[in-house]
């Protein structure tokens, strides 16, 4: 595709200019008004000197500042990155050193820890602080100064093959920078998105503006309430794509997750898209939609046409509560992470017949084993997912790493992140988890998520993780973190006895450890770094 996402941005703007681009609170911005803002943006990096092939980090809530930022940095063809905004100092500097970070655009919340590290950061020209102008210190410069101060910059020619970086979460290890390309990721995030439409997917510039009309004509606007942070891939690169089909991106004012501003904000703003993390955001969006239900004032979800979600676990029970408050929407469960899109999805409409980490692949996708053989349906063999097609070029700085994830077998090229899975009978995917954080127990192999996702079924469980401890005996123990409901206690062999009904008696837990709480990132991941290090806490286990 011949297509820069910020040259089809402009075009957008100069298309449909009254129209909605980005909304937070009580602000609404135009499409021309975002054109207007971002290109001010882009002449102050412009006369920082931040040009092509610089990367600037995005340490941003989600609000419409990260879209403006973003849409500024690509103008000027420099490559944006997430940077996670809950990172301590240390993590903020390692990561935006080893990105090579020019420039950094952050709150006002941040700004002690920038004061930590700002003179650690020497190739760092611009640190930009949004919110509380008067706040702002001497090595930074104010958002909104910076756009009233310049003047729009002039518009440039700019290539498909200009990235976008998006740093995974770190979880089992340290971020990794994915290198995509936007002909790429337009190719992967927009074709199934124009095929449910049945429009021809767009190839140049002309073409988008053409489905720009057609989109509206039709009624199909996209109105994605990214409830997701927009630093994580789940709401990042959906919103990419609504962009691109000259629809809103909508998010809320908070920086904690708040379900009742998320349905008071679908309802207001006629939100058609919303973009969560699986049980983690449902369990309170449904506990809030209860609440509203029984207190008579029900919300108005009619706008609401999908729920998406992508990467964690979207259980069949929460699934199930979440349709009956809206029978005619729909569920998107995805199988995605930052090296790919698209490896598995599950489209779920019945309440009836929801599923947990059951999809139908890809169009691009294969299940391979170790050896590079395709699993065969029925089997029983576990592989790995493997996805072709459009891809990322690879990780920033680590060509070996790069080749390990995105190898080439049989000539053609795959994203293999460690996502393992079998493959049924009729071809769909029994989805186990990563492999990287597989339990090697007794010469068993013991996906942590296939655990989690018997513990959830259980009534007193409200959240959980699962890791393996070192054990004398089958080198590999199972240890489960258990948040229960209030008031619930622990109880370890009704626990036991009520998940063999689910699992082999082996994949039991021999551990179990109730916590407050069990801590998540904020794509709603697992930190199953603080999940080892808390069990080995609580069983005395120091080697």
């Amino acid at each position: 595709m011949s297509i820069n996402l910020a040259s089809g941005w402009e075009a957008i703007a100069d298309e449909i200019p009254e129209a909605d681009a980005v909304i937070c609170g009580d602000v609404v911005r135009s499409w021309g008004q975002f054109d207007d803002r971002a290109a001010r943006l882009a002449s102050a990096l412009r006369a920082a000197g931040i040009g092509a092939g610089h990367n600037v980090g995005l340490a941003l809530y989600n609000g419409n500042e990260y879209g403006e930022a973003q849409f500024a940095v690509m103008k000027e063809r420099a490559w944006p990155f997430n940077v996670n905004y809950r990172y301590t100092a240390t993590e903020l500097r390692d990561l935006l050193a080893e990105a090579d970070a020019v420039a950094v655009f952050y709150p006002a919340a941040l700004r002690d820890r920038f004061e930590q590290i700002h003179t650690e950061l020497p190739a760092v020209k611009l640190f930009i602080q949004v919110d509380e102008p008067a706040d702002v210190p001497d090595f930074a410069v104010a958002y909104d100064e910076l756009i009233a101060g310049h003047e729009p910059a002039t518009r440039i020619d700019r290539s498909p093959e200009d990235l976008w970086l998006l740093f995974t979460g770190g979880t089992t290890g340290s971020p990794k920078g994915v290198m995509w390309p936007h002909s790429a990721i337009i190719a992967s995030s927009m074709t199934p998105v124009y095929k449910a439409m049945r429009m021809p997917v767009p190839e140049t510039i002309s073409d988008v503006l053409d489905r720009v009309h057609e989109i509206r004509e039709r009624g199909f606007v996209t109105r994605q309430l990214a409830a997701a942070p927009l630093m994580h891939g789940t709401s990042g690169i959906p919103s990419l794509a609504t962009y691109l089909q000259g629809g809103c991106v909508i998010t809320l004012e908070g920086h904690s997750f708040d379900a009742a501003d998320l349905w008071r904000t679908v309802e207001r703003r006629r939100a058609t898209h919303l973009t969560i993390v699986g049980d983690a955001f449902s369990r309170p969006m449904i506990a809030e939609l209860e609440a509203a239900a029984q207190a008579g004032r029900p919300y108005d979800l009619s706008s609401l046409f999908i729920i998406m979600s992508s990467g964690v676990m979207w259980s069949a029970p929460v699934k199930a509560a979440l349709l009956s408050h809206h029978p005619s929407m729909k569920l998107l469960d995805t199988v995605g992470s930052s090296e790919g899109t698209g490896f598995a999805r599950k489209l779920e409409g019945d309440a009836a017949n929801a599923s947990t980490a059951r999809f139908e692949l890809g169009a691009n996708t294969k299940v391979l084993t170790e050896d590079g053989r395709e699993v065969v349906p029925g089997s029983g063999e576990r592989g790995r997912l493997a996805l072709g097609g459009a891809l990322p070029v690879g990780y920033y700085k680590d060509p070996m790493k790069s080749a390990e994830t995105f190898p080439e077998i049989d000539g053609q090229r795959y994203s293999i992140p460690g996502d393992w899975a079998t493959v049924e009978a009729d071809g769909t995917i029994v989805l186990l988890g990563r492999g990287s954080v597989v339990i090697n127990t007794g010469g068993e192999k013991v996906y942590p998520e296939e655990v989690e996702e018997a513990l959830k079924l259980l009534d007193d469980v409200v959240d959980t993780n699962v890791v393996g401890v070192p054990d004398e005996r089958w080198g590999q123990a199972i240890a489960a973190l258990l948040e229960l409901a209030p008031g619930a206690e622990l109880d370890e062999p009704a626990l036991t006895s009520a998940l063999r009904t689910h699992l082999a008696p082996y994949k039991a837990p021999k551990h179990y450890i109730v916590v407050p709480r069990i801590a998540r990132g904020a794509n709603g991941k697992p930190d199953y770094r603080w999940a080892l290090a808390t069990a080995r806490d609580a069983l005395g286990i120091t080697d």
